[in-house]
């Protein structure tokens, strides 16, 4: 959400964690955030990945996980009649807590969090606009440009084509540099 983890420490090595045993991602994630230098960093990323929990691989919307081993088992034929079988596992769990402390229920409970501070939202979206219509991340330089944009998208509520002008029309977008900064 715009503030990027620090790299991982030196002293992890490259390797994937031990979850055997475990069958749901907070199971997994569990156990691999036991070790401290992991859980640091996984504060602040796995929180949104929770709330996302209700959306399977394709984007539909579940209540439920599969699984290939336990649980109801269920059978069809897809769209493109081709022969299924799942079984239903546990419910999806997409509840969590922000590293402020903020709990939320679901997709909808986080979105109104991340929505009580446009401005950062709206400054990630532009860094992110820069990044692709540029090719290179914003400098340490380039802030005072995005600082500029966003006070003059603000009135509008920081609307994404008000965003979008305001980094066409900037000397980020342009490689133009004035020299009276």
């Amino acid at each position: 959400m715009g503030d990027p983890p620090p790299p991982p420490p030196k002293s992890v090595p490259a390797v994937e964690p031990d979850i055997r045993g475990a069958t749901t991602i907070r199971q997994q994630l569990a156990k691999h955030t036991n070790d401290a230098s992991c859980a640091a960093c996984h504060a602040r990323f796995d929180p949104v990945g929770f709330a996302l929990e209700n959306f399977d691989v394709l984007g539909a919307w579940r209540n439920s996980y599969r699984s290939l081993n336990s649980g109801e088992k269920i059978t069809g034929i897809d769209r493109a009649g081709h022969n299924f079988v799942y079984r239903v596992a546990g419910s999806v769990d997409a509840t969590g807590q922000l590293r402020d402390g903020r709990s939320f229920k679901g997709i909808i409970d986080l979105k109104i969090h991340l929505l009580s501070n446009p401005r950062q939202l709206a400054r990630n979206l532009l860094r992110q606009f820069t990044m692709y219509s540029t090719g290179t991340p914003v400098r340490f330089s380039d802030r005072l440009v995005i600082d500029q944009i966003l006070n003059r998208c603000q009135k509008n509520g920081y609307r994404t084509r008000d965003l979008i002008h305001g980094l066409v029309q900037s000397e980020i977008f342009s490689g133009y540099q004035t020299t009276n900064r």
